[in-house]
């Protein structure tokens, strides 16, 4: 691998310890730089396509809409990012028994770019009901397979794996910020479709970057960690296509609807997690330190939910009152409500790097992960309180430095409880269940989403104080709950912090 880096200008070989010692992506190994670009592209195309996606449906047919109403709306955006969680769980599962991370990732790139296609060419609500299921599986692949890939990249001991996570990073939040900006101008100059083509072409971009690139990632990105015995490959393709039917008929039946997408969602989700939490804690084959750390997890899983509830309005209650509420002129200008958006992913660029850095400073005298998720919680309902003095306002009313304020707000929440969440889930992991942990975590996020989409449908643009307070101070006080607990679960979690 030296030999084709050129790290070995001075003679040296690079030592054979599984890392990838090539330096030419920013002293990151080169192929980072193709699992970079299909996220960032993926990325673009995902919160491009979600920035105009609420609107597209709430908007009349005359104004290029397909004229659902709001309440319906907002509860299928909520319940299509509660399954792009679900997919993360579906495409590890495929990843771990049938092709391995790096296939699951390409595979799922082309799905993808398949949802966004039928959104631009298919018309009325066919169109929707494709492209976002579409869209759901392929990024909850894609989603769960590309940080594996990057971690194959790196030993555990390299010393450059936080520095090559932290630009993958980057790389999600530089297509967070530039989808909304493309796609949203080009539906307000020439259509909804135009812009949902522009998100299939960013992904298109991505596929032909990596399909170049795939070949020179390594073997380990390839290999199926727990294959399925053929012996129980025919059982497992009659519970997917028994699985499928099922849906099928749920739907035709009228049993699942579009008004009530949000709570099969949320009901499906619940299940799961329950069940997840008690095959693991009733599992013979754990220790009392693990099953006490997994007791020690659901507070934080409870408060992860709340705090995702409340973030992921941005794209369902925050959409509306950018639409209705804030004064997007910009002298004499309108800004596209998808921008609004972009907001976020640049204050998560700017201050990622400064948390990072103060919980490095800190050291072990930094808070322990129930602090942080607790003064997320309480940062998140403080973020919703803030938008009381604007509450009732006339339309377009608002100011846009608020809401730059408010999503400001937003991304210190985030910063408190995002990051260390996956973190302290692997830590608090017993052994034999890392991968179903992991899939906790995600159905935290799930749950939450879904949640907000439900939630939405109770946002009155003639009354917001109600919804603002309740749901600022139920956040306050879920914090504060956590935070009066720190010290038993922490006794729970048996030395992780």
């Amino acid at each position: 691998m030296a030999a084709a880096s050129g790290t070995d200008a001075a003679g040296t070989t690079a030592p054979d310890d599984g890392s990838d010692h090539d330096t030419r992506f920013f002293g990151q190994p080169w192929s980072l730089a193709h699992i970079f670009g299909v996220e960032m592209w993926e990325r673009f195309s995902f919160y491009g396509m979600q920035g105009i996606l609420l609107i597209y449906m709430y908007y009349s047919v005359a104004d290029g809409g397909l004229g659902i109403p709001e309440a319906t709306a907002t509860g299928i955006v909520g319940a299509y990012g509660g399954t792009v969680y679900l997919s993360t769980i579906l495409g590890a599962w495929v990843a771990d028994r049938l092709l391995g991370s790096e296939r699951v990732l390409f595979f799922s790139a082309w799905v993808i770019m398949a949802g966004h296609i039928a959104l631009a060419v298919l018309p009325n609500v066919w169109g929707l009901g494709v492209g976002l299921v579409l869209v759901a599986i392929g990024s909850g692949g894609l989603k769960a397979n590309a940080t594996a890939v990057v971690g194959t990249l790196y030993s555990p001991k390299d010393p450059r794996r936080d520095a090559g996570f932290s630009l993958f990073y980057l790389g999600i939040n530089l297509g967070a910020f530039l989808g909304p900006i493309v796609t949203g101008f080009l539906q307000s100059n020439v259509g909804f479709h135009w812009g949902f083509a522009a998100a299939a072409v960013g992904m298109a971009i991505g596929l032909i970057q990596y399909s170049f690139g795939r070949k020179q990632l390594p073997a380990s990105s390839r290999v199926v960690a727990n294959p399925l015995p053929a012996n129980r490959r025919a059982v497992a393709i009659g519970i997917g296509i028994a699985g499928l039917l099922v849906l099928v008929v749920l739907v035709l039946t009228g049993v699942i609807r579009a008004d009530n997408l949000a709570g099969v969602v949320i009901l499906v989700t619940l299940a799961a997690a329950i069940a997840y939490f008690c095959v693991i804690i009733a599992s013979r084959h754990i220790s009392g330190d693990e099953r006490s750390r997994v007791i020690g997890f659901i507070p934080l899983f409870i408060v992860n939910v709340g705090f995702w509830s409340l973030y992921q309005q941005q794209f369902t209650v925050l959409t509306i009152y950018s639409d209705q509420r804030l004064n997007r002129s910009i002298f004499g200008w309108e800004m596209p409500v998808s921008w609004v958006n972009s907001i976020n992913p640049i204050f998560v660029i700017i201050l990622s790097g400064v948390f990072a850095a103060i919980w490095t400073k800190l050291g072990n005298r930094a808070p322990s992960a129930p602090v942080k998720f607790s003064l997320g919680a309480m940062i998140m309902g403080v973020a919703f309180l803030l938008f009381l003095p604007w509450a009732n306002g006339a339309p377009n009313s608002t100011p846009l430095l608020a809401i730059v304020l408010i999503l400001l707000v937003f991304t210190i929440a985030e910063l408190f409880i995002s990051p260390p969440g996956l973190s302290v889930t692997t830590k608090l992991a017993p052994e034999r269940f890392h991968t179903q942990m992991v899939a906790l975590y995600f159905l935290s996020v799930a749950l939450g989403t879904a949640i907000a989409g439900w939630l939405a449908q109770f946002y009155d643009p003639t009354n917001e104080v109600p919804y603002f307070t309740i749901l600022g101070v139920i956040a306050i006080l879920l914090g504060l709950a956590l935070l009066a607990s720190v010290r038993p679960v922490l006794k729970l979690m048996r030395g992780v912090r």
